[in-house]
């Protein structure tokens, strides 16, 4: 079954002007009072998500495993006359930015559950190489812990247009026995109440507690945690949120 991740152009479909302002909201939230002026996004993908950094004058970089989605958010970003450093590489390996450090270094987009959580810690130790002394670590993720308990099957999303192109997409959640989830995402594209596409896509994840989480960044050495519903501006617990997210403060003693 293909990965969404080779079609950039579906997946970026949702997107809209009012998701652009979600996204710019949430890193006024988030960012307030940090300092933070240069961050390392190593899960961009198509730069929906960290892209309005740049609008508010953060100097983003960017990597990700996927060479179709760092195209398209190459794109986007020429678009929008935003200057973004980008590289091809998997967070598992991100030996292409050693020598640099940043304000802050981020995996975004629920990226972090594509690894076995053997691994999860590791990818977190190569982030947290890159960030300087007394930066941020960041990552945001699906609420897994929640999503384990009540084993949801269907997530459903309101209908969005493409031009005057309808398209509705529905996620079916499979739990195999290795612990691990399968979201079945279905596409349809529909025109005079007529289905003439679908697409169907299948990503693996594997659910990281957040117990899990915030326990290898205090083994890096993060003390000060802050958690967010995701995006951060909604009023909500965290806890209770479907998406949630970290920031986590570097000591100033660690190197």
């Amino acid at each position: 079954m293909p990965s969404l991740y080779d079609r950039a152009d579906i997946y970026d479909l949702i997107e809209n002007e009012e998701r652009h302002g979600w996204y710019k909201r949430h890193w006024e939230t988030v960012l307030r009072d940090t300092g933070i002026h240069s961050l390392l996004d190593v899960s961009i993908g198509s730069g929906s998500v960290t892209l309005p950094l740049a609008e508010l004058g953060v100097q983003l970089s960017g990597s990700d495993l996927s060479g179709a989605m760092l195209e398209n958010c190459a794109k986007k970003a020429d678009g929008q006359g935003l200057s973004v450093e980008l590289k091809r590489s998997d967070f598992r390996d991100l030996s292409c930015w050693a020598g640099r450090v940043f304000d802050c270094v981020a995996s975004t987009g629920n990226s972090l559950p594509y690894v076995p959580n053997a691994e999860a810690g590791d990818v977190l130790a190569r982030m947290d190489a890159l960030v300087k002394p007394g930066g941020y670590l960041y990552c945001d993720t699906r609420n897994w812990d929640a999503i384990l308990e009540t084993r949801q099957r269907f997530y459903l999303y309101n209908p969005f247009f493409d031009g005057d192109t309808r398209v509705n997409l529905m996620q079916v959640w499979d739990y195999p026995a290795d612990g691990s989830i399968i979201f079945n995402l279905l596409y349809t594209f529909e025109q005079d109440n007529r289905i003439f596409q679908k697409e169907i896509f299948e990503e693996r994840y594997h659910p990281i507690p957040r117990k899990l989480l915030l326990d290898a960044l205090a083994e890096l050495g993060y003390q000060e945690v802050e958690q967010f519903p995701f995006p951060a501006f909604v009023n909500q617990d965290p806890e209770q949120a479907e998406w949630y997210c970290v920031l986590a403060q570097k000591p100033l003693g660690i190197v």
